[in-house]
C-alpha cells in the first residue's frame, strides 16, 4: 500500500521514518503539491489542504491523525467513497482524565485559593469540601469519556455520564437520550464536556443547559469550541449563575486577546492541550489497522458521516 504523508503542521522528518519502520511492507512518502499524483491509495491527515483530494483521486481511505473529525466532514472536497479512519485513544484518553482530575481537584479543593494566598502571604486555613459536595457529570461516554468518568469515580467523586444510547460503565450512573438530559444536568455541579461535534451537539453548552446545573457550578470544555456559547458563558459568569469554567478549545483559536475569558480570574484558559497527539502510539495504531486493510479484515475507527464521528 502506497500512503501519503500530508500533515502540513507537522514535521515529515518527525513521522516518516517511524512510520516506515512500522509498516515495512508498504510505501510512504510525503504530499507534494508542485509533483505528479503519486497513486497513494491512502493518506495520512492532520488539516489537510482541500487541493490534495483533486490532486490525488486515488486516494481511497483517510487517517485522520487525531481522534475529532468535524474538521475533515466539513470538507466538500473529500469524496462520498472516501473512507474516514479517526485515532481511537492512542494515549488520549488517559491525558484527558488526568486533565480533568486536575480541573476537578483545582476547583473542589480550592487550590486557586491557596494560590492567591500566598501570594498575599496569608495562610488560610479554610474548611475542606467532601467529593460528595461535587457531583460530577461527563457528556459524552466514548472511550475518551468513559476513562474520565471512571478516573473520576476513583477518587470518590459522585459521577454520571451522558450519551446517545446507555452505557454500562462500574462506578459510573448512565443516563442517555435527550429525555435524560435535564436530569442529568439537574444533578451535576461538576460538568466535564468531551462529546465529538455534531450538528446535534452544537451549541449544546449554553444558558438553557448550563442553568439546569446545581448552584455554584462548574464547567470543563475539552470537547470543541463550537459545542460552548461564549456570549452565554460570559453573561451567565457576571450574573453569578455559574462558578467557573476550564476551558481548553474556543471557536477561535488562538483566542483573541481582547477575549473576555482571558482576564476572567473564574475562568482558567489552556491552549488546546488537555490531550496531545502521542506519535509512537499514534504510529502504531495506524500501523495495525493498515495490516488488517491489507489482509482484507475490517477494522475500528471508521467514520459514519451521517453520525458525525
Amino acid at each position: 500500500m502506497h500512503i501519503l504523508f500530508a500533515c502540513p503542521l507537522h514535521d515529515p522528518d518527525a513521522w516518516v521514518p517511524r512510520l516506515q519502520a512500522a509498516m515495512p511492507g508498504c510505501r510512504i512518502s510525503v504530499w507534494d503539491p508542485e509533483g505528479p499524483p503519486s497513486g497513494a491509495e491512502a493518506a495520512l491527515v492532520w488539516r489537510p489542504p482541500a487541493e490534495l483530494f483533486a490532486h490525488e483521486p486515488g486516494i481511497r481511505t483517510l487517517f485522520n491523525l487525531g481522534a475529532g473529525v468535524d474538521a475533515l466532514l466539513k470538507m466538500k472536497e473529500i469524496p462520498p467513497q472516501v473512507r474516514i479512519v479517526r485515532l481511537e485513544d492512542a494515549g488520549m484518553s488517559v491525558q484527558m482524565a488526568e486533565y480533568a482530575l486536575y480541573a476537578l481537584l483545582r476547583v473542589s479543593r480550592d487550590f486557586q485559593a491557596f494560590d492567591e494566598a500566598q501570594a498575599r502571604q496569608h495562610w488560610d486555613t479554610r474548611e475542606g469540601t467532601r467529593p460528595a459536595d461535587w457531583p460530577v457529570g461527563v457528556l459524552g461516554l466514548g472511550q475518551v469519556g468513559a476513562r474520565v468518568a471512571q478516573t473520576l469515580a476513583g477518587f470518590g467523586y459522585p459521577v454520571a455520564g451522558w450519551s446517545r444510547t446507555p452505557r454500562d460503565l462500574p462506578g459510573v450512573q448512565s443516563y442517555a437520550g435527550e429525555q435524560a438530559l435535564s436530569a442529568f444536568l439537574a444533578r451535576t455541579r461538576f460538568l466535564v464536556n468531551v462529546l465529538p461535534l455534531t450538528p446535534d451537539t452544537v451549541g449544546i453548552l449554553n444558558r438553557d443547559t448550563l442553568s439546569q446545573l446545581l448552584p455554584d457550578a462548574h464547567l470543563v470544555n475539552v470537547g470543541r469550541g463550537d459545542h460552548l456559547v461564549e456570549e452565554d458563558l460570559v453573561e451567565m459568569l457576571e450574573e453569578g449563575e455559574i462558578a467557573g469554567a476550564t476551558l481548553d478549545v474556543f471557536r477561535t483559536e488562538p483566542l483573541p486577546k481582547d477575549h473576555p475569558f482571558w482576564r476572567d480570574p473564574r475562568v482558567h484558559v489552556t491552549p488546546h492541550i488537555a490531550a496531545r497527539t502521542l506519535r509512537d502510539e499514534s504510529i502504531a495504531q495506524i500501523a495495525a489497522k493498515v495490516a488488517q486493510l491489507m489482509r482484507g479484515e475490517p477494522i475500528s475507527g471508521v467514520v459514519e458521516r451521517n453520525r458525525g464521528y
